[in-house]
């Protein structure tokens, strides 16, 4: 997993109200990740969106590491 892919996100409170989009655009990862869920892939999201497929590689990156550092914590 390239790590340095994340420098292709980021979040702004002006921008979608703080949501992490890809750099420099007002395209959310979890717009991203829908696209994917619905069976888009990377060349159509690439053209319908003009990105770059290390773009959506760093959405699910994002997701990854988002999930992966997500904690549950039992109810007492």
């Amino acid at each position: 997993m390239n790590k340095d892919l994340l420098k292709r996100i980021e979040s702004d409170p002006k921008v979608l109200c703080g949501k992490p989009v890809i750099r420099g655009t007002r395209i959310s990862v979890e717009l991203i990740l829908e696209k994917l869920s619905d069976g888009d892939d990377f060349v159509k999201i690439c053209k319908e969106y003009d990105l770059h497929a290390d773009d959506i590689k760093a959405a699910l990156i994002y997701a990854s590491e988002f999930i992966a550092n997500e904690e549950i914590l039992e109810a007492l």
